[in-house]
């Protein structure tokens, strides 16, 4: 689903930040190793007074890794676009100087805004749709907006300055080799999609826990905490994924009004004690390192109360769904790294009598980073043919071959919005979760705790998955 690069030039604002640095650079450096981006240009933008000897450190820096494994070619496009690499120092959201730096630039042009949403917001509104040269893409990370409605007022921003097949709101976490492994497994097997309903299913849940702490994000993580970074910015999608009517076609404009359909119908539901729950980790080890108590981190406020881990019940209110538990949950510096989506079904109606052992719900695990597909059923174990054991099926499903923003740059620099998010979806994944965020805000739901490198409070849900 690539086409020829229509962009010309990739502008980055917040050049000299921790995401262009630990990803966005590396990314592009692996896209153009492997050929997929002839002829770019690469601009970078900041508030740091940085020289251009410093930003060329920096881009040659992050293209190493890409350039000790590239071929010829390869290491003669990384060395190319290094070498002609600008840097400038301007402040986006002043009246002027980045429509003037915009007008100097070969176009198309691709503005990827790394940094944070509200300076995002204000470099937008300081643009006027005459400033923006024809076929310039706007790129957005998440989470886009802060709410529902600010999410609405970005979008009306962006709408006054280019078309919305223009606009790219990132998730990196939705690779495209992630998303069309999950369609195709969903789509492509005749004996899974009869029973992938409420019928044959229990329930689903998605989990994603990092082995990290905060690694110095705190001034951004404290303010959003792991509802807003990954459950309403990335897990949400993936449940849609998950979800969806077979769409009669992957290309963008079918499977994007899938997933908007999905969550349309997607809601959490009150009393939010019951369906949701937040906690804090405590000081801990995490492997040989000790990590303090999230409250002493440095440049955290602990008068926020800022979830380390969350977990919540969707509901889908619609024919296939109705009544099954969507449970997605997300946390900071747990024992085990665990990234996967777990399906577990109903048991079966009845066990002929004869049969001992555990008679346990099949389960279908779906792992992101590596990607794994395990079924674990139950079979007649060796020696006592008459005892159910556990077995489980594993395969590898194919990897990206690209680190996730590269593919999210390649789908930017061909114009394919496929991964990208859509305006009312954004809007929607706010709407999910803002009565959670009220609900805590308001202390309806108790700030739990757990020991950095544990496995989290023990009575949740999702705590007894292994």
């Amino acid at each position: 689903m690539t086409s020829k690069t229509t962009v010309k030039t990739l502008l980055i604002l917040g050049a000299s930040g921790d995401l262009t640095g630990r990803l966005l650079l590396p990314g592009l450096a692996g896209l153009l190793a492997s050929g997929r981006a002839p002829g770019l240009r690469l601009v970078g933008a900041g508030s740091d007074p940085w020289t251009p000897e410093q930003w060329r450190e920096r881009v040659s820096g992050a293209f190493a890794a890409a350039a000790g494994t590239a071929n010829d070619a390869g290491r003669a496009a990384l060395e190319t676009v290094a070498g002609a690499t600008e840097y400038h120092q301007l402040d986006v959201t002043a009246d002027g100087p980045l429509a003037e730096l915009l007008a100097t630039l070969e176009g198309p042009i691709a503005i990827y805004f790394a940094l944070p949403p509200h300076i995002s917001q204000k470099a937008c509104e300081v643009l006027r749709r005459e400033q923006i040269p024809a076929g310039t893409r706007l790129v957005m990370e998440k989470p886009f907006g802060s709410g529902t409605e600010s999410a609405h007022e970005l979008n009306k921003t962006l709408a006054a300055l280019v078309p919305e097949d223009h606009i790219h709101r990132v998730d990196h976490f939705l690779g495209k080799a992630t998303v069309l492994n999950i369609l195709g497994l969903r789509f492509a097997n005749r004996f899974l999609e009869p029973v992938w309903n409420r019928e044959h299913i229990e329930k689903v849940e998605i989990v994603f826990d990092e082995d990290l702490a905060l690694e110095g994000r705190a001034r951004y993580y404290d303010t959003a905490g792991a509802l807003r970074d990954m459950i309403q910015s990335h897990l949400l999608h993936i449940m849609a994924f998950l979800a969806i009517d077979a769409p009669a076609t992957i290309e963008e404009r079918d499977l994007r009004d899938a997933v908007a359909t999905v969550l349309r119908a997607s809601s959490i539901k009150a009393p939010f004690a019951d369906t949701t729950r937040r906690a804090r980790y405590t000081a801990g080890t995490l492997g040989e390192r000790s990590v303090p108590d999230y409250a002493a981190e440095d440049g955290v406020d602990p008068s926020r109360n800022t979830e380390t881990l969350a977990e919540v019940r969707v509901e889908i209110d619609n024919w296939r769904w109705q009544g099954v538990p969507f449970i997605l949950r997300s946390g900071k510096a747990m024992g085990r790294r665990r990234k996967e989506a777990v399906i577990t079904f109903r048991p079966v109606p009845h066990l002929p009598r004869g049969f001992s052992g555990v008679d346990s719900p099949n389960q279908l695990r779906i792992g992101f980073g590596p990607d794994v597909l395990q079924l674990d059923v139950d079979v007649n174990g060796p020696g006592d043919i008459f005892t159910l054991d556990r077995a489980s099926l594993v395969t590898e499903l194919n990897a990206a071959g690209m680190l996730p923003y590269g593919e999210v740059l390649e789908g930017i620099l061909n114009g394919d919005p496929l991964l990208s998010v859509r305006g009312d979806t954004a809007e929607d994944c706010w709407r999910i979760i803002e009565p959670v965020l009220r609900a805590w805000e308001a202390g309806d739901v108790p700030l739990e705790e757990y020991d950095a490198g544990g496995a989290g409070p023990a009575a949740w849900p999702t705590a007894v998955v292994e």
